[in-house]
C-alpha cells in the first residue's frame, strides 16, 4: 500500500457573531489575537496544529473573499505557505466549501486523505490531535468518512451531538458507526446525553478520502457537486488567490455538510476524542476554557472589581470597574460595551441581527479597519470632519484614488511617506504635512523599512469609505470593495 498522504483543509468562512463585539463581520473571531490571553490568532493556531511535512502536505484554505488579505497575513504569521487560498464569492455554508477542497485534492490524487478543520477551534494538546488525525486517516483509507466526536464534559445546548453505535469498521482505531445526529438539544436532553457515553459532541472536524466524499456528494446532493465543479472549472488566479466562478458557486445550495451528506451516508464513522476542545462559539465557552481566579472570574485588560464572582470581563481600551455583580459577561471595545448574563451568552447573535437590520456599522467593523496595506483607526468624528490614524506596512501602497466629497490633510508622525498628488511626487517626513483637496488624484506609499504612521484629517460633506474612486490598485480590489 502506498504511503498515506494527508491534506489539511482549513475552513475560514465564518463570521463569529456570538463573540460580538470583539468579533465583527469584517474581522471575525478566527483573526482575533489575545483570546483568553493567547498570543496567536485562532487561524494561525489552526494552521500550526498539523505539520506541513512528513505525511502532511501544505494546507488548503477556503475563505470568504472579503477576508482574503487577512488570511494571507495570518498564514504568513504562522510560517505556513498554503497550497491554495480558495475564495468563496458568497457564503454557502460548509458543504460547497468542502466539496471544492475535495475536487482540488482529487485533481492530483483521487485517493488523497483530507483532514477538514474549522479555523476557530481551541485544541491545546497538539500531539494528541496529530495522533488522532493519523488514526482517522487510516480509517478513512478504507472508504469511511470520519468525524471527531468529543467526549462531553458539561451540559451544553450549543453543540450538535453524534450518537455512536456499539461497533465500527475498525475498533482497533476506536472508530464506530454513526447511529444518529442530533441538533442543539434542550437542557433536559443534554443532561441525558452526558450520562450516556455513546453521545459525543460533533466537533465539525472530518477526515476522508477525496473520492469517497465526492461519490457520496454525488449520491446524496448532486447539485452541490455540479455547482462546485463549474465554479472550479471557471476559477481564475488573482494575486496568488484561487477565485471561484461567482455565478456557478452562487447556484449551489447553502447547506451544511452534515445535512447534505453526513446525515444521509452509510459511510459515516465517529472517532471519540477525550481531549480538551472548544469551538469558542460563545462568551460562555471562552469562560469555561479560561484560567479563572478563586472566585471564578476571568479578567483581561484594565479592570477593577469589588465583590465580583463568576464573570468574564475584557476591556480593550477603557477601565472596566464592577461592584457586587455575579455571572456576567462584560466586553468593552472602543466603540461598544456588551453586558450580558452569562447564561444568555448564546443570544448575542440577536443583538448583531438587530444592528444589521437598523443599518448600523457596529456589527461589521471595529474602529480599527484592516486593509492589505495595513490599517486605519478612527480617532474622532463630527458632522463635517473625521480624524484617523493610518498605519502603512513597509512596502504598502494605497490605491491611486480620488474623493468627490472630502479633502484630506496628512501629518506624518513616524516614518517617511511617498505622496503623489495629480502626478506630482514628493517625500513627506516626520512632522511634515501635505494637503489634498477634493477631486485631486492621490496615492500614499511607504517606501521605508519601518511602519509609516500618519494622522489623517478629513473635511467634507460626506466622509463614508465608499467615497473612493480608484484608477490603480496593486491589490486588484473591485470598485465596490472598501476593505
Amino acid at each position: 500500500m502506498s504511503p498515506l498522504r494527508i491534506v489539511p483543509v482549513v475552513l475560514s468562512g465564518g463570521s463569529g457573531t456570538r463573540l460580538w463585539p470583539l468579533s465583527r463581520a469584517m474581522y471575525p473571531k478566527q483573526f482575533i489575537t489575545g483570546l483568553n490571553g493567547e498570543r496567536s490568532s485562532l487561524l494561525t493556531a489552526t494552521l500550526n496544529r498539523l505539520p506541513s511535512e512528513g505525511q502532511f502536505s501544505s494546507p488548503l484554505i477556503v475563505c470568504n473573499n472579503a477576508h482574503r488579505f487577512l488570511v494571507r497575513e495570518h498564514a504568513s504569521l504562522a510560517g505556513v505557505e498554503p497550497r491554495a487560498i480558495v475564495l468563496e464569492p458568497t457564503a454557502r455554508n460548509t458543504a460547497p466549501a468542502i466539496t471544492i477542497a475535495a475536487l482540488i485534492a482529487a485533481r492530483d490524487d483521487p485517493s488523497a486523505v483530507l483532514a477538514v478543520m474549522p479555523s476557530d477551534h481551541a485544541i491545546p494538546d497538539k500531539a494528541a490531535f496529530v495522533s488522532a488525525i493519523q488514526h482517522a486517516a487510516e480509517v478513512a483509507r478504507q472508504g469511511r468518512i470520519v468525524l471527531f466526536g468529543i467526549k462531553p464534559c458539561e451540559v451544553n445546548t450549543g453543540y450538535g451531538y453524534i450518537l455512536r453505535a456499539d461497533s465500527g469498521p475498525d475498533n482497533d482505531h476506536r472508530a464506530y458507526e454513526v447511529a444518529g445526529f442530533f441538533e442543539k438539544p434542550s437542557a433536559e436532553a443534554a443532561r441525558v446525553y452526558i450520562e450516556d457515553d455513546r453521545y459525543l459532541w460533533n466537533s465539525g472536524i472530518f477526515v476522508f478520502r477525496a473520492d469517497t466524499f465526492l461519490d457520496e456528494a454525488e449520491r446524496h446532493d448532486p447539485t452541490i457537486l455540479s455547482a462546485a465543479r463549474l465554479a472550479l472549472d471557471g476559477a481564475s488566479e488573482d494575486l496568488g488567490f484561487l477565485r471561484l466562478d461567482a455565478e456557478a458557486f452562487a447556484a449551489s445550495p447553502a447547506i451544511s455538510v452534515d445535512h447534505a451528506v453526513m446525515e444521509k451516508t452509510d459511510k459515516a464513522s465517529v472517532l471519540p476524542l477525550d481531549i480538551e476542545w472548544s469551538d469558542l462559539g460563545s462568551w460562555l465557552s471562552l469562560w469555561h476554557t479560561a484560567s479563572r481566579d478563586d472566585r471564578g472570574n476571568y479578567f483581561q485588560g484594565d479592570t477593577l472589581t469589588e465583590d465580583t464572582q463568576g464573570c468574564y470581563i475584557r476591556g480593550e481600551k477603557a477601565l472596566v470597574a464592577t461592584i457586587g455583580v455575579k455571572d456576567l459577561v462584560i466586553i468593552e471595545t472602543p466603540d461598544t460595551v456588551l453586558v450580558a448574563d452569562k447564561s444568555r451568552a448564546q443570544d448575542v447573535g440577536r443583538v448583531v441581527r438587530r444592528l444589521r437590520e437598523a443599518g448600523r456599522r457596529e456589527h461589521e467593523q471595529h474602529l480599527r479597519n484592516y486593509r492589505p496595506w495595513g490599517f486605519f483607526e478612527q480617532l474622532s468624528t463630527g458632522s463635517r470632519f473625521q480624524v484617523k490614524l493610518l498605519h502603512v506596512k513597509p512596502g504598502g501602497v494605497l490605491s491611486l484614488q480620488m474623493h468627490h466629497h472630502r479633502s484630506e490633510h496628512w501629518v506624518v508622525v513616524q516614518g517617511t511617506a511617498r505622496v503623489t498628488i495629480d502626478g506630482a511626487e514628493r517625500l513627506v517626513r516626520e512632522n511634515e504635512s501635505v494637503y489634498i483637496t477634493a477631486t485631486e488624484w492621490h496615492r500614499l506609499e511607504n517606501p521605508g523599512k519601518v511602519p509609516l504612521e500618519l494622522i489623517e484629517v478629513q473635511i467634507g460633506s460626506y466622509l463614508g469609505e465608499d467615497d473612493i474612486i480608484r484608477s490603480d490598485d496593486i491589490y486588484q480590489r473591485d470598485a465596490d470593495e472598501t476593505q
